[in-house]
């Protein structure tokens, strides 16, 4: 028997535990669209892609400023998500109430407090930052370059596969 924290991996499964990868590698690529281009190449010819992993190399983490913030920015944001979310109890509260014709009353009270807790929390949250971060932004983790490294029993079939996905135009 063994357990998830057994050393032992199953071929096709990925590790459950952070393991360096293993493999030959077969390509290298600049972006991750054409190591998976390549990889999909490999599977369109019948290879073992279960033999196959996609490395990211010297990793970054890429903040990209996508608007600046203001209070009306982030007071109109906080009311609106309060605004779903009370939404959302009011009409499930709507739906166990029994008296007839008062379905709207838990809706309109969940609204309002879903209103008022997002305007709060929002405002907290952009004050306590006392405008050192005046932006939203979307961050990515990104590779400066993309290795496909093969189990080495199929590495030299990789290849040559991939040898003429480069000879195409």
């Amino acid at each position: 028997m063994t357990s998830q924290f057994s050393g032992q991996n199953r071929p096709g499964v990925p590790p459950r535990l952070p393991t360096p990868p293993t493999g030959w590698p077969i390509g290298s690529y600049a972006t991750y669209e054409e190591a998976q281009r390549a990889v999909d190449f490999l599977a369109d010819g019948d290879f073992t892609v279960q033999d196959v992993t996609i490395v990211g190399v010297d990793l970054m983490l890429v903040e990209r400023v996508t608007g600046r913030l203001s209070w009306g920015r982030v007071l109109g944001t906080g009311a609106a998500s309060g605004a779903w979310f009370g939404l959302f109890v009011g009409v499930l509260l709507s739906l166990f109430n029994s008296s007839p014709g008062a379905s709207a009353g838990p809706i309109l009270v969940g609204l309002t407090i879903g209103v008022v807790f997002g305007l709060v929390f929002a405002a907290v949250g952009y004050g306590s930052t006392r405008g050192k971060r005046d932006f939203q932004s979307a961050s990515q983790l990104v590779a400066g370059r993309y290795d496909v490294l093969c189990q080495p029993r199929s590495a030299e079939q990789g290849r040559d596969l991939l040898a003429k996905l480069a000879m195409r135009p």
